[in-house]
């Protein structure tokens, strides 16, 4: 991960490479309170035992590994904090909206691009992906590292891992993902010599200003800085250097709009089936307008597939927009259109905020 190397992913029609990651050094990390309670996993043998197979499988030592997960404590608020919303709960589009574009975000994104203007333009020259979108998901993400996360990640992965809650319906396929998450924490913080104890997150384990699961620090950080290491919590340019290069690896296409508006024909409408691949851009602008959503001038000549995306407002009615491959791309970071959506008007706001 942390030789130079290019990052070993697949950029599809993209013209721009992934960019190259080094660094070895120790993660750097802000000070930690010991705030820790919760059941130990130490006294659950069933854990244990799967902690001496990751060891085998990673080749790594059996103590320190049964050590690491053995100190992780159960935290019974992780559990909750991923269990499915109540039935019934309507999605809102504009009360999600007004969580993340309002003046505290804005200032605080003004702020921070005028303190790293040559790292976000470094990055948009070299792949592509605009200076607003990378301001965008940072600003979502932790306010710009104002809201990085209170857990141990070693106590909300292991929390995942072997406690996920039984009763969500894809709890084995969520168990198993935090599995695989918490082998790549154990993997980056041995080959960086970081104590895993040591370093907090959300409650999914999810790291750094731009809030990166273990796998994707390893796929996808870079250090953006020249300082021979990769820190995705105190190093703002490796943070932009590396949301840009994640974007790069999904895909991200120079230079494309991520959306367009649309408009629709109630008579001749075919909802159903423009709906069906949900945010997966699959019509061209002729199959999208042979469906019954008008397109504006530029978005008929748009030279990809497009996606009807839906957002519900409660009772009021849905918001539409005609989805590009780079909207895609951005919910890749969240699968959400919701959470794509408020990147691109928060990256907005903020550009739009910028002195003159």
């Amino acid at each position: 991960m942390f030789l130079i190397a290019s990052c070993a992913v697949s950029t599809g029609a993209s013209t721009d490479k992934p960019l190259k990651k080094s660094g070895s050094k120790t993660l750097r990390h802000k000070p930690l309170a010991k705030d820790v309670s919760g059941p130990l996993y130490a006294t659950r043998p069933e854990v244990l035992k799967a902690a001496d197979g990751i060891a085998q499988r990673l080749q790594l030592e059996r103590e320190w590994v049964r050590h690491a997960i053995g100190h992780a404590h159960y935290q019974p608020s992780v559990a909750r904090a991923v269990a499915p919303p109540p039935v019934g709960t309507q999605k809102n589009w504009k009360l999600y909206r007004s969580r993340f574009i309002d003046p505290i975000r804005i200032r605080a994104g003004v702020k921070f691009w005028l303190a790293n203007r040559d790292a976000l333009e470094r990055a948009e020259q070299a792949t592509g992906v605009p200076a607003s979108i990378v301001v965008g998901i940072i600003g979502v993400e932790t306010i710009y590292g104002q809201q990085t996360g209170s857990y141990r990640v070693m106590d909300a992965l292991c929390t995942l891992a072997f406690d996920f809650p039984s009763a969500h319906p894809r709890a084995a396929e969520r168990s198993e993902f935090f599995r695989a998450e918490l082998e790549a924490f154990l993997k980056l913080t041995h080959r960086t010599g970081t104590d895993p104890l040591a370093l907090r997150g959300s409650y999914a384990g999810a790291m750094g200003l731009p809030q990166f699961m273990p796998s994707s620090w390893d796929k996808y950080a870079i250090d953006f800085d020249g300082d021979g290491r990769v820190d995705l919590f105190l190093s703002q340019a490796d943070v932009i250097g590396s949301v840009a290069n994640y974007f790069l690896a999904f895909h991200w296409q120079r230079g494309l709009r991520t959306h367009y508006p649309v408009h629709f024909n109630p008579a001749t409408v075919n909802m159903a089936t423009l709906l069906a691949p949900d945010i997966v851009p699959t019509f061209t602008p002729a199959a999208f307008a042979a469906l019954g959503a008008e397109l504006d001038g530029a978005a008929s000549q748009h030279p990809g597939l497009l996606a009807l995306v839906e957002l519900q407002n409660g009772t009021d009615a849905p918001l539409y927009l005609a989805g590009t491959e780079n909207f895609y791309a951005i919910t890749r970071y969240n699968w959400s259109s919701y959470y794509a959506l408020a990147v691109i008007e928060l990256g907005d706001a903020v550009a739009a905020a910028m002195p003159k």
